[in-house]
């Protein structure tokens, strides 16, 4: 039974580098008992994102997509109950096709140690999957061509706390009248889809590394999703 097990993991790993979907498994998640072994070997998440990646690869007659290099569309755990979303690829992610790996993402994999999170226990991504040209802020035309697909997204992985870094995540899901200085370190739930995750709004780690004073307030929101993450038991 434990032979067949591991080989069923060893089938799901390869399967999801076939996918080119990048998803890291931490040596918990692979000593997770059978129950939650099984559900994860279903396919029917992963299914359901390569499905998802298919229709924005697919995309016709979009000014972001023929600029870019790579589409980048997520990374981190898919079975995690932490999602972080971002804005946008910049150059180093459109190289790679994957969100947050330039000097942002190392600060961002930083401030996720310093709660004792990494990338096997979080899921990643960002409102356009497409790196705008000179790291522009996405239009509106953008924003709103892309969100059917990030609501999407943010569906099937069904996290419990959704963290939007930035104006542009916190505006295109909660509302372009709110000002990211006002509205972070604060907890809401929404409605996306089906789901009503707990979300809360931060700076975006580009602009702490302009704005390093801000660091502090950052601190504080990442202890508010280390405390809200133990009372939710994640």
């Amino acid at each position: 039974m434990k032979r067949n097990l591991n080989q069923k993991l060893i089938d799901l790993i390869e399967y999801y580098n076939l996918a080119n979907i990048n998803l890291l498994l931490s040596e918990d998640s692979l000593k997770r008992g059978a129950d939650d072994t099984t559900a994860m070997l279903s396919g029917t998440k992963l299914q359901k994102l390569q499905k998802l990646k298919n229709k924005i690869h697919n995309i016709k007659n979009c000014e972001l997509k023929k600029s870019a290099t790579n589409l980048v569309f997520g990374d981190g755990n898919i079975n995690a109950k932490i999602m972080i979303i971002g804005e946008g690829p910049g150059a180093q992610e459109d190289a790679a096709g994957i969100p947050f790996v330039g000097r942002a993402g190392k600060l961002l994999d930083k401030m996720l140690n310093a709660i004792q999170l990494d990338r096997s226990k979080v899921y990643i991504s960002n409102v356009v999957n497409y790196r705008p040209p000179e790291n522009r802020r996405p239009t509106e035309i953008e924003i709103k061509r892309y969100l059917p697909y990030l609501k999407n997204h943010i569906e099937i992985i069904n996290p419990k706390i959704l963290v939007l870094l930035g104006s542009t995540a916190l505006n295109t899901l909660i509302g372009n009248e709110i000002v990211i200085s006002k509205a972070r370190g604060k907890w809401i739930q929404k409605e996306i889809g089906k789901i009503k995750p707990w979300i809360i709004a931060s700076f975006h780690p580009a602009f702490l590394m302009r704005q390093p004073e801000q660091k502090k307030l950052a601190w504080i929101d990442l202890k508010m999703i280390r405390d809200k993450s133990k009372i939710l038991k994640i």
